[in-house]
Protein backbone atom coordinates (compact mmCIF):
# COMPACT_ATOMS: atom_id res chain seq x y z
CA UNK A 1 0.00 0.00 0.00
CA UNK A 2 1.39 3.44 -0.85
CA UNK A 3 2.72 5.45 2.09
CA UNK A 4 0.06 8.17 1.70
CA UNK A 5 -2.72 5.57 2.07
CA UNK A 6 -1.04 4.04 5.13
CA UNK A 7 -0.70 7.43 6.83
CA UNK A 8 -4.40 8.14 6.38
CA UNK A 9 -5.29 5.15 8.56
CA UNK A 10 -4.95 5.03 12.33
CA UNK A 11 -2.59 2.50 13.93
CA UNK A 12 -5.49 0.26 14.98
CA UNK A 13 -6.92 0.19 11.44
CA UNK A 14 -3.52 -0.83 10.07
CA UNK A 15 -3.20 -3.60 12.67
CA UNK A 16 -6.75 -4.85 12.00
CA UNK A 17 -6.19 -4.93 8.25
CA UNK A 18 -2.83 -6.66 8.58
CA UNK A 19 -4.29 -9.33 10.88
CA UNK A 20 -7.00 -9.95 8.29
CA UNK A 21 -4.43 -10.20 5.49
CA UNK A 22 -2.74 -12.99 7.47
CA UNK A 23 -5.98 -14.80 8.36
CA UNK A 24 -5.58 -14.08 12.08
CA UNK A 25 -9.22 -14.60 13.05
CA UNK A 26 -9.16 -15.23 16.80
CA UNK A 27 -8.59 -12.29 19.15
CA UNK A 28 -8.44 -12.85 22.90
CA UNK A 29 -7.83 -9.94 25.19
CA UNK A 30 -7.96 -8.48 28.64
CA UNK A 31 -9.73 -5.10 28.32
CA UNK A 32 -7.50 -2.03 28.08
CA UNK A 33 -8.30 1.61 27.28
CA UNK A 34 -5.32 2.11 24.97
CA UNK A 35 -6.29 -0.99 22.96
CA UNK A 36 -9.97 0.01 22.91
CA UNK A 37 -9.95 1.36 19.31
CA UNK A 38 -8.45 -1.92 18.03
CA UNK A 39 -10.79 -4.04 20.14
CA UNK A 40 -13.83 -2.07 18.92
CA UNK A 41 -12.69 -2.32 15.28
CA UNK A 42 -12.26 -6.07 15.63
CA UNK A 43 -15.65 -6.56 17.27
CA UNK A 44 -17.25 -4.52 14.47
CA UNK A 45 -15.80 -6.83 11.80
CA UNK A 46 -17.50 -10.23 11.35
CA UNK A 47 -14.21 -11.67 10.05
CA UNK A 48 -12.96 -11.94 13.63
CA UNK A 49 -13.97 -14.01 16.63
CA UNK A 50 -13.09 -11.86 19.63
CA UNK A 51 -13.69 -12.22 23.33
CA UNK A 52 -12.28 -11.29 26.70
CA UNK A 53 -10.22 -13.65 28.79
CA UNK A 54 -10.12 -13.57 32.56
CA UNK A 55 -6.32 -13.49 32.60
CA UNK A 56 -3.49 -13.13 30.10
CA UNK A 57 -2.32 -16.68 30.79
CA UNK A 58 -5.73 -17.96 29.76
CA UNK A 59 -5.59 -15.93 26.54
CA UNK A 60 -2.18 -17.41 25.63
CA UNK A 61 -3.55 -20.91 26.26
CA UNK A 62 -6.59 -20.25 24.07
CA UNK A 63 -4.52 -18.88 21.20
CA UNK A 64 -2.06 -21.79 21.53
CA UNK A 65 -4.91 -24.29 21.35
CA UNK A 66 -6.41 -22.48 18.38
CA UNK A 67 -3.08 -22.78 16.52
CA UNK A 68 -3.02 -26.52 17.20
CA UNK A 69 -6.56 -26.66 15.79
CA UNK A 70 -5.60 -24.77 12.63
CA UNK A 71 -6.61 -21.21 13.53
CA UNK A 72 -4.37 -18.18 13.93
CA UNK A 73 -4.88 -15.88 16.90
CA UNK A 74 -3.55 -12.94 18.84
CA UNK A 75 -3.53 -11.91 22.50
CA UNK A 76 -4.07 -8.24 23.41
CA UNK A 77 -3.08 -6.89 26.85
CA UNK A 78 -1.43 -4.01 28.69
CA UNK A 79 2.02 -3.97 30.26
CA UNK A 80 0.90 -5.00 33.74
CA UNK A 81 -0.76 -8.12 32.31
CA UNK A 82 2.51 -9.17 30.73
CA UNK A 83 4.03 -9.56 34.21
CA UNK A 84 2.07 -12.79 34.68
CA UNK A 85 3.27 -14.40 31.43
CA UNK A 86 6.97 -15.43 31.52
CA UNK A 87 6.27 -18.87 33.01
CA UNK A 88 3.40 -19.52 30.59
CA UNK A 89 5.48 -18.43 27.59
CA UNK A 90 8.44 -20.54 28.72
CA UNK A 91 6.17 -23.55 29.26
CA UNK A 92 3.95 -23.54 26.18
CA UNK A 93 4.49 -21.43 23.04
CA UNK A 94 8.29 -21.16 23.18
CA UNK A 95 9.22 -24.85 23.70
CA UNK A 96 6.33 -26.21 21.63
CA UNK A 97 6.96 -23.78 18.77
CA UNK A 98 3.54 -22.14 18.72
CA UNK A 99 3.47 -18.78 16.93
CA UNK A 100 1.40 -16.93 19.50
CA UNK A 101 1.02 -13.29 18.49
CA UNK A 102 0.90 -10.79 21.36
CA UNK A 103 0.25 -7.06 21.36
CA UNK A 104 0.97 -5.13 24.55
CA UNK A 105 -0.04 -1.52 25.17
CA UNK A 106 2.90 -0.01 26.99
CA UNK A 107 2.43 1.69 30.32
CA UNK A 108 5.12 2.58 32.84
CA UNK A 109 6.91 5.19 30.75
CA UNK A 110 6.52 8.82 29.72
CA UNK A 111 5.00 10.25 32.88
CA UNK A 112 3.54 7.09 34.41
CA UNK A 113 2.40 7.53 38.01
CA UNK A 114 1.86 3.85 38.89
CA UNK A 115 5.05 2.24 40.23
CA UNK A 116 3.75 -1.25 39.37
CA UNK A 117 3.36 -0.28 35.72
CA UNK A 118 6.84 1.28 35.69
CA UNK A 119 8.40 -1.86 37.18
CA UNK A 120 6.87 -4.15 34.55
CA UNK A 121 7.82 -1.74 31.76
CA UNK A 122 11.47 -2.02 32.86
CA UNK A 123 11.40 -5.82 33.02
CA UNK A 124 9.22 -6.74 30.01
CA UNK A 125 11.87 -6.51 27.28
CA UNK A 126 14.57 -8.31 29.32
CA UNK A 127 12.04 -11.10 30.03
CA UNK A 128 11.26 -11.41 26.31
CA UNK A 129 14.99 -11.44 25.52
CA UNK A 130 15.58 -14.16 28.16
CA UNK A 131 12.92 -16.29 26.48
CA UNK A 132 14.50 -15.71 23.08
CA UNK A 133 11.24 -14.18 21.87
CA UNK A 134 11.10 -11.82 18.94
CA UNK A 135 9.67 -8.44 19.97
CA UNK A 136 9.30 -5.03 18.42
CA UNK A 137 8.26 -1.69 19.87
CA UNK A 138 5.89 0.15 17.56
CA UNK A 139 6.53 3.88 17.83
CA UNK A 140 5.81 5.28 14.35
CA UNK A 141 2.68 5.00 12.24
CA UNK A 142 4.67 4.61 9.02
CA UNK A 143 6.34 1.42 10.37
CA UNK A 144 3.32 -0.38 11.84
CA UNK A 145 2.19 -2.25 8.74
CA UNK A 146 5.69 -3.37 7.75
CA UNK A 147 6.65 -4.58 11.23
CA UNK A 148 3.36 -6.37 11.96
CA UNK A 149 3.25 -7.96 8.49
CA UNK A 150 6.84 -9.20 8.54
CA UNK A 151 6.63 -10.35 12.15
CA UNK A 152 3.56 -12.50 11.44
CA UNK A 153 5.33 -14.02 8.44
CA UNK A 154 8.39 -14.79 10.57
CA UNK A 155 6.37 -16.17 13.50
CA UNK A 156 4.50 -18.58 11.25
CA UNK A 157 7.60 -19.60 9.26
CA UNK A 158 9.73 -20.21 12.36
CA UNK A 159 6.83 -21.36 14.55
CA UNK A 160 7.87 -18.98 17.32
CA UNK A 161 5.83 -16.39 19.24
CA UNK A 162 6.21 -12.66 18.68
CA UNK A 163 5.31 -9.64 20.78
CA UNK A 164 4.55 -6.11 19.64
CA UNK A 165 4.81 -3.38 22.25
CA UNK A 166 2.64 -0.36 21.47
CA UNK A 167 4.56 2.71 22.57
CA UNK A 168 2.66 5.76 23.87
CA UNK A 169 4.52 7.59 21.08
CA UNK A 170 2.24 5.72 18.65
CA UNK A 171 -1.00 5.42 20.60
CA UNK A 172 -0.95 8.53 22.77
CA UNK A 173 -0.94 6.22 25.79
CA UNK A 174 -3.30 6.45 28.71
CA UNK A 175 -4.36 9.97 29.56
CA UNK A 176 -4.22 10.81 33.25
CA UNK A 177 -6.45 13.40 34.90
CA UNK A 178 -4.73 15.99 37.07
Amino acid sequence: MPADETSSRAWHEIVRDTLKAHDVRLVTYVPDNVLRPLIEAIHADPFFTAFTATREEEAVGIVSGAWMGGMRGIVLMQTSGFATLPNVLASLPVPFQIPVLMMVSERGTLGEFNIGQAMVARTMRPALDSLGMEHHTLTRLDEVEFIVDRSIRQAVATQQPVCWILSPLLTGGKVFAK
